[in-house]
């Protein structure tokens, strides 16, 4: 079995992926029990995702990581687009609207 910390590549694919993951999940907003402010690797992992969006919006101007990029009009476009990515769901997907971010304002 091969792991990410063998392979250089794997290893810059794992971190990259573990960031944009951190940053979904909201978890670049949690604090230690007890802490004032957010741990060092909580903060650094945001700032890596804030450079890789930050890079791929100059590709991909008004990107939304959180939903399909857009084919734009033209299905054509799925190979002439030099950055496209997927929000895979489950058959049985159902969002909780209790869960949104939109009610956590409220």
């Amino acid at each position: 079995m091969r792991v990410s910390h063998d392979h250089a590549v794997l290893q810059c694919l794992d971190v990259v992926l573990g960031a944009m993951q951190f940053r979904l999940n909201n978890k670049h907003k949690e604090k230690p029990d007890g802490a004032r402010c957010r741990a060092k690797r909580t903060i650094a992992k945001e700032k890596l995702y804030l450079h890789i969006y930050q890079r791929i919006s100059k590709i991909y101007p008004r990107l939304n990581v959180g939903v399909s990029t857009s084919i734009r009009g033209d299905t054509t476009n799925r190979w002439h687009h030099p950055y496209r990515h997927w929000l895979f769901k489950p058959e049985d997907f159902s969002i909780d609207p209790s869960k949104t971010k939109s009610s956590l304002k409220n």
